[in-house]
């Protein structure tokens, strides 16, 4: 790969991508529409930044070896379905689409909201079991995808929960890992749903970016779950964030008020992308916290 764009690149996963391709020595053009976005979030950035959507890919340049594609409404809790489905379905089809008029591979971000709460540890050939707008609309963009495989190559990376630097735009939609540092970091005790035992497979994009550059060297069309492998409570990720901020706060539970489209529990099954691209997580849960606590501190957040 040199020649690299990537839609929703002023996002959080995606300005980590971009960075982390550009420091590789590729050559990267970001197309954001800054809906959901940092500025901050590509200080240091050299390469070219479109502002808009998928309107304006034709304008990004005219041959790209690998396409990423992370631009979506991310927040599960988003009300309008019919723009969710039109920005991530409609939004996808249009960079399919492009792609193959440029004969470019296609990385895209998937999500393991797709399983809903199926059995875990959640692996790609299980029935997917979507629970609110953002799951299906990737649910329907796994299905795009799998049309159009022998057009391109076309590559799903199914990330579970990510969480690390260049999330903080996303306001109630960040992870739960910087959510409750920013109450721990202000004084005050944790607020998770009762009883804090429900359990998610928390990722640092560090990681994340890693397997996403990986996925363009798979040798054919398919999905890839992306993340440790691991199960952690709620209660847990706090003990972590205690250790790594040397404190001692304890947890003050509420009620669920989103039960009826709630993931109780997640954890992925790596096998498939281990074998396939010989990708494994370098960072724990616990290691991405430390990590995450300490990059936090040094922003003097």
């Amino acid at each position: 790969m040199k020649n690299v764009l990537i839609t929703g690149g002023a996002g959080f996963i995606g300005s980590n991508l971009a960075l982390e391709l550009e420091k590789k020595g590729h050559d990267v053009v970001v197309l954001d529409d800054y809906s959901s976005a940092s500025i901050q979030n590509l200080r240091g950035f050299r390469g070219d930044i479109f502002i808009g959507d998928e309107s304006r890919l034709e304008e990004c340049g005219s041959a790209f070896d690998v396409i990423f594609h992370q631009a979506a409404i991310t927040d599960t809790t988003f009300r309008d379905d019919r723009e969710m489905l039109r920005k991530n379905v409609d939004g996808f089809r249009k960079v399919l689409q492009f792609a193959m008029r440029k004969n470019a591979v296609l990385v895209y971000a998937s999500s393991a909201g797709t399983y809903g709460n199926g059995k875990a540890p959640m692996r790609e050939s299980q029935e997917p079991q979507p629970l609110n707008a953002y799951a299906y609309s990737k649910y329907f963009m796994d299905n795009l995808a799998k049309k159009h495989a022998k057009d391109l190559k076309v590559v799903g990376v199914r990330y579970f929960n990510v969480f690390g630097p260049g999330e903080k735009h996303k306001g109630k939609s960040a992870s739960m890992v910087y959510q409750l540092y920013r109450q721990m970091a202000a004084g005050r005790n944790p607020r998770i749903f009762k009883y804090g035992e429900q359990v998610r497979d928390h990722v640092y994009v560090k990681d994340v970016v890693a397997a996403t550059i990986r996925a363009a060297d798979a040798k054919e069309s398919g999905v890839f779950n992306v993340g440790t492998g691991e199960a952690t409570t709620f209660n847990k990720v706090i003990d972590h964030l205690n250790k790594a901020m040397k404190a001692s706060f304890r947890p003050e539970y509420f009620d669920n008020p989103y039960t009826d489209v709630y993931q109780v529990n997640t954890r992925a099954d790596i096998s498939r992308i281990g074998k396939a691209l010989g990708w494994k997580p370098r960072f724990s849960t616990r290691a991405g916290i430390a990590d995450y606590v300490a990059w936090l501190k040094a922003q003097g957040e």
